[in-house]
């Protein structure tokens, strides 16, 4: 098992030390890696919401390997069906009032290996339905109609029954299989709280930051996002700070586990990129110009999003990404993991990202997003305390 799992991390590094030359297999972008982090191979969170567990895991599976740890494939499935659970739990004592979904957060992970311990892949691969890769078709349906059926026996305003957690525990048990209480790894048998507590990492080490203004800065507030059914707390700092902490975090080789929004025009999945793009008229000539300007604002949106070459971007501002996340054109819909930093052939800084939708093409399953679009679009970031620049963790008041 140890030798698959370095060769399993041999065959990662391998593909992304293959883009450290121009990339051209999107066209008119050619991508050359600068800073690569080791991690952990891409792995398909395929017809499940789960990118928000499988995009942390991926970052503490990279802050085991950065500790001295030997790489692993911790149980994706694992922490989503403790999550489901507790879930439950706070979606009945709200009467409902709560968002019972697949989504959730980076702190969800941290959070649910402090509560319940954690397993590798192997030992709980949490597929016990008929398929070879996570699908929610049928199981979040299940699991929500189950919870509102409890609810609505409740309006004739009798007690619980005793008996709904067994009720939901089983269904958790027949579509992800029963939890074991040990198991053996590498020779070794462990719980899954005495596995979490060998790795060679501590949820405590690890914060989630963002950059809004409708709370003050340098204080701590909950998230106002569907998913963060646990009302996680996020670190509040200047956009310049957040954007700082990322780039001190990728220097010293730490990667950042990133709450995102994907539904941009300016992401494409077919060229594996996310930008921000905006007319240059400064730079065209006097016919560009004017042609430019006799466009309609269908014509123009097309000619900005044709993704055929690098050109100008939005400069992101404080407000901008404040502005769109009140009016929901920001909003908390994937989480990757931020493990590298990129130029295109205009020599603009990118930030290399890895995905969790398998090694899809154009660059197996990686992807680069320029720095104005994660500017921009971040809802959060999740990152080991001793990332932050020093300055900005005084601030926090972090040690």
């Amino acid at each position: 098992m140890k030798n698959i799992l370095f060769s399993a991390l041999a065959l990662c590094l391998a593909l992304t030390a293959a883009a450290q030359t121009p990339d051209n297999n999107a066209s008119g972008y050619a991508f050359t890696d600068v800073k690569i982090l080791p991690t952990t191979p891409v792995k398909d969170q395929s017809r499940s919401g789960t990118c928000w567990c499988f995009s942390t895991l991926s970052f503490l599976e990279s802050e085991i390997i950065k500790a001295g740890g030997e790489p692993m494939h911790l149980s994706e499935m694992w922490i989503v069906r403790h999550s489901f659970m507790d879930k439950a739990e706070k979606y009945i004592r709200l009467h409902g009032s709560l968002n019972f979904a697949e989504g959730g957060a980076s702190h969800d992970v941290t959070e649910g290996i402090k509560a319940h311990g954690i397993v590798p892949f192997e030992v709980y691969p949490g597929l016990n339905y008929g398929t070879e890769k996570p699908d929610f078709h049928e199981l979040s349906v299940v699991l929500k109609d189950y919870l509102d059926a409890v609810l609505k026996a409740s309006e004739s305003n009798k007690p619980l029954s005793t008996a709904w957690k067994r009720g939901f525990n089983a269904i958790l048990d027949a579509y992800f299989g029963e939890l074991p209480e040990t198991f053996t790894y590498e020779g070794k048998e462990y719980t899954p709280e005495s596995f979490a507590a060998s790795l060679p990492i501590r949820m405590d080490d690890y914060v989630d930051i963002s950059s809004f203004t409708h709370h003050p800065f340098y204080t701590r507030f909950i998230i106002e996002v569907p998913d963060n059914w646990m009302w996680g707390e996020v670190y509040n700092v200047p956009l310049d700070e957040m954007m700082a902490i990322i780039d001190n975090a990728l220097e010293k080789g730490y990667t950042v586990s990133w709450g995102t929004d994907v539904s941009e025009k300016g992401f494409s999945r077919t060229k594996g990129i996310g930008v921000i793009p905006e007319a240059d008229l400064e730079g065209m000539s006097g016919t560009e110009a004017e042609r430019w300007g006799k466009l309609t604002d269908k014509e123009k949106e097309a000619a900005l999003y044709k993704f055929d070459k690098p050109g100008k971007e939005r400069t992101i501002t404080q407000q901008m990404r404040q502005e769109a996340f009140d009016n929901f054109e920001t909003t908390d819909d994937h989480g990757m993991l931020i493990m590298g930093t990129a130029t295109d052939q205009n020599g603009t800084p990118y930030y290399k990202v890895q995905n969790s939708w398998n090694t899809v093409e154009p660059y197996d399953g990686f992807w680069y997003f320029s720095k104005p679009f994660v500017a921009y679009k971040t809802t959060s970031i999740m990152v080991n305390k001793q990332a932050i620049p020093k300055e900005i963790a005084k601030k926090l008041g972090l040690k």
